[in-house]
């Protein structure tokens, strides 16, 4: 009894706002069914990692010495080290993307392009704010709608605040459907919600799908060569899905490897969700700077949309553009409900899943240039 008081003692003011900052984690997983595979094991982990004296952190004791805890090493050796957890998950997010409405639609990717550009915005606006450049193109990267990107980045650009960065990042991404029709109404009218397009489904070769995660991985490494982990593990996921010899190997990056990596990435990121790390007022900013970014990201793809019909006879749907982020399948699946809300029958699915899985790829190449123009000024 007397050990159980003296913990209860010990917990500071500090770890209990991180209890509750797990349960809510854990409730908005199970309850609402947002992302359970990360924000589960994240709110458990929070809570592990602010247990006072607690044995999955470093620590000294009396009589034995330091002893390792399993969270800060798998910390350590999986994202401190290599970021290789992160990386890792990509081959099976690879493997999980179909790139061929995009192959059919190659005019999408300018739709991913445009829906990225709530990051750089949201970089400034935290400059404007006082946030070191490091941590402000960390911040501006949960604009991405990416929690690997935004971990890797943050990692890479040596932020301070990769917990409420991740938290961020994981939980803009499990409120797609709430917040981006909030977005897309914001910007546009019903009428342009009512628009209906054409689709005309094509063939795409054998040879085209495999020869295109080589060729990106190619061209944006050229471009970026610092998004080489994060384009190049992405594509060669794919390269697995659509080589066509490797099938076991596919639904195994698909299922196990990716359901495996996932669930470690989410109880291990919460090694910076310590209460001395987390328990900050630039915690609050973050999440209102990330909404910010996502919010943006939204209506850049929507605007972009709507500036291309200024120059079009036959109209988009500007709510493809709002597919543009990174949140794949979430956000082609939010514009697709839209669509039949306001207008029964209309089918965009196909073209939203084109602007979906361009803006994966627009993504991880807009964190790989966040890292070159940062990193020559830190």
């Amino acid at each position: 009894m007397e050990f159980l008081v003296e913990g209860i003692m010990a917990i500071t003011p500090q770890q209990g706002v991180m209890y509750l900052v797990g349960l809510v984690l854990i409730w908005l997983a199970i309850k609402k069914g947002y992302e359970p595979s990360l924000l589960l094991p994240m709110g458990f982990g929070a809570i592990l990692v602010n247990l006072p004296f607690s044995g999955v952190i470093d620590q000294y004791i009396e009589g034995v010495g330091n002893t390792p805890g399993i969270i800060q090493w798998l910390y350590d050796v999986g994202i401190e080290a290599s970021e290789a957890m992160p990386i890792l998950l990509f081959i099976g997010i690879g493997a999980m993307i179909d790139f061929g409405p995009l192959l059919q639609q190659p005019v999408m990717f300018f739709f991913g392009a445009a829906a990225q550009f709530g990051i750089f915005a949201a970089l400034s606006f935290a400059v404007l704010l006082g946030f070191p450049l490091n941590d402000a193109g960390a911040i501006g990267i949960i604009g991405a709608a990416d929690g690997p990107t935004s971990i890797l980045v943050s990692k890479v650009l040596d932020s301070n605040f990769i917990g409420p960065i991740a938290v961020a990042a994981y939980s803009y991404m499990a409120l797609v459907p709430i917040v981006q029709p909030f977005a897309i109404k914001l910007v546009t009218t019903k009428k342009e919600r009512q628009i209906s397009m054409d689709y005309q489904p094509g063939q795409v070769s054998k040879g085209m799908r495999i020869a295109f995660p080589i060729v990106v991985t190619f061209i944006v490494g050229l471009i970026a060569p610092t998004s080489v982990a994060l384009v190049g593990f992405l594509m060669f996921g794919n390269l697995i899905r659509e080589c066509g010899v490797l099938g076991t190997l596919s639904d195994t990056a698909q299922n196990n490897l990716a359901n495996l990596i996932t669930l470690l990435l989410g109880i291990t990121i919460a090694f910076s969700m310590r209460a001395e790390a987390f328990v900050k007022w630039e915690t609050l900013m973050i999440m209102a700077i990330g909404l910010f970014a996502f919010v943006f990201d939204t209506i850049a793809g929507v605007l972009f949309a709507k500036v291309v019909n200024l120059f079009r006879k036959k109209k988009i749907n500007p709510m493809i553009g709002a597919a543009g982020i990174s949140a794949f399948p979430m956000s082609s699946r939010v514009v697709q409900k839209l669509a039949m809300e306001e207008k029964p029958g209309n089918i965009l699915i196909m073209q939203a899943a084109g602007a979906n899985v361009s803006g994966q790829v627009a993504s991880v190449v807009a964190g790989g240039l966040i890292i070159s123009l940062l990193a020559p000024y830190l």
